[in-house]
């Protein structure tokens, strides 16, 4: 796995052994990024379950002004640690070593801009997430959530917490699915 593009370009990160992670392909990272490059320069990111921190440092490569890391696992926390030393992004970064569900209201930012969620397949997670971030003040109308789930995973939960789907990306095994808290007084769209 490497960095695709920006300041850290071609360097080359560490992921945890195991089957406990799931890393993002270099294919499908590069083109979750080219549909979301115009959002990333000086933006505020998350990377909730974030492994090996591979989409967080993307994003901190292609000018995201600060990025936070939610893991909880032991190797992919040191991963984590190793990969923004390597790339020079520590100082740009905010690594919280807990779960996920206790980690989102120890996030302080106004807004945040983009937030990518990555939660282990099967797990069960999804619903459980964006009702939690349905609740938290730095999750706005402009705040864009990237859920990378499995392919026939059905989204039907993402209405009852006041979400939309403004956009999906399939891929042979999974998908990106674009999404926004929904905007009573206009359509929301993918490039406010």
């Amino acid at each position: 796995m490497r960095v695709i593009a920006g300041r850290a370009r071609s360097l080359k990160l560490k992921t945890p052994e195991g089957t406990a992670t799931r890393p993002t392909t270099d294919r499908i990272k590069e083109t979750l990024f080219n549909m979301i490059q115009g959002e990333i320069p000086g933006c505020i990111f998350v990377d909730l379950f974030a492994g090996s921190g591979g989409i967080g440092i993307e994003a901190l490569s292609r000018g995201a002004a600060h990025a936070y890391f939610v893991e909880n696992g032991k190797e992919a926390i040191s991963c984590i640690l190793d990969n923004l030393s390597f790339t020079k992004f520590s100082d740009n970064a905010t690594l919280l070593k807990q779960d996920v569900f206790s980690a989102l209201s120890m996030i302080s930012e106004k807004e945040a801009d983009i937030i990518f969620i990555d939660p282990p397949y099967q797990a069960g997670y999804e619903e459980k997430v964006f009702m939690m971030l349905a609740k938290q003040p730095y999750v706005t109308e402009n705040t864009l959530l990237i859920l990378e789930a499995q392919l026939h995973m059905d989204m039907n939960f993402l209405s009852e917490s006041g979400f939309t789907v403004v956009k999906e990306k399939k891929y042979k095994t999974n998908k990106h699915v674009f999404v926004r808290k929904e905007d009573l007084d206009e359509s929301s769209n993918l490039s406010r």
